[in-house]
């Protein structure tokens, strides 16, 4: 059986229950529910903070634990199946979200009163369970309190997804990052589509393979179409112009797709590999 590594909870030594007889593994265990209780916390390849950062999982986001170990937990996040290791004490008990940020990010206050200082920083889509509605403030389960014009409901997803990824223009780039703090490329289109209700894998690979309907090169491009090279994505913002988080400017860019077909052809001999239209 072929497996994808990042989205397979499988060790030589531990494996998820639901895979026995399907991988080879000493042990398989069913997993432990836990729920993201920081802002935002790393999702690792090991289980060191120095290891490579694979992605990111936010506050509300629900993860399953398979193995703990040394103040580590290794698992799988229910957004997106991606597999790794985090810091076991970023988690906390889960609470049914009821809402979704919808800013790029809002802070998690002490008190319904921005001078008295915030315990967080929520970014973009983190999930929170509201239990009082207070005017400005929404007072969430835990006792912290968000502005109410940051939050919306789950189920009321932005109506324009490309204007969520534009949000993060100028924001740096960062391998494997997910927020204003620093986002690539998959995480850039990854998070806008989430907040447009659009479901999405975190890779770009991943991307290409579930989204959309291919259309020819040379096609009219238009708002939204997704352009993918090996190893990258981007999203158009109109028939010329295209937004994402790229090494080469290090940071979220608009430039014309014209640009970037050529830059890429010129620095890395990679062309345009699919366009795809959801």
């Amino acid at each position: 059986m072929d497996i994808d590594k990042r989205v397979t909870p499988a060790r030589l030594d531990i494996a998820a229950a639901h895979l026995k007889g399907k991988v080879n593994s000493k042990a398989y265990v069913e997993g432990r529910t836990v729920q993201v209780a920081r802002g935002v916390i790393g999702l690792h390849g090991a289980p060191t903070d120095t290891s490579a950062l694979r992605s990111q999982l936010l506050f509300g986001e629900r993860f399953t634990v398979y193995d703990e170990k040394y103040g580590w937990v290794w698992g799988q996040s229910a957004l997106d199946d991606y597999v790794g290791y985090a810091r076991a004490d970023c988690f906390g008990p889960e609470a049914a979200p009821t809402h979704r940020v919808v800013s790029l990010a809002t802070p998690s206050l002490a008190a319904p009163d921005v001078k008295k200082g915030a315990r967080d920083l929520l970014p973009m889509n983190a999930k929170v369970a509201v239990a009082a509605d207070e005017g400005r403030f929404l007072r969430l389960v835990n006792g912290a309190y968000v502005f109410a014009g940051h939050l919306a409901p789950l189920d009321g997803p932005a109506p324009d997804w490309v204007s969520m990824a534009k949000a993060f223009v100028g924001v740096p780039y960062l391998w494997g990052g997910k927020t204003a703090a620093g986002i690539d490329c998959s995480g850039l289109v990854q998070t806008a589509l989430e907040a447009g209700g659009i479901k999405a894998p975190r890779d770009t690979d991943m991307i290409e393979n579930a989204l959309g309907t291919a259309i020819p090169a040379d096609a009219p491009l238009r708002r939204g179409d997704l352009v993918f090279w090996k190893g990258h994505v981007g999203a158009m913002l109109d028939g010329e112009r295209l937004i994402h988080a790229n090494g080469h400017f290090m940071q979220v860019t608009v430039e014309p797709l014209a640009d970037v077909r050529e830059r890429t052809l010129a620095n890395e001999t990679l062309p345009i590999r699919t366009i795809k239209r959801l």
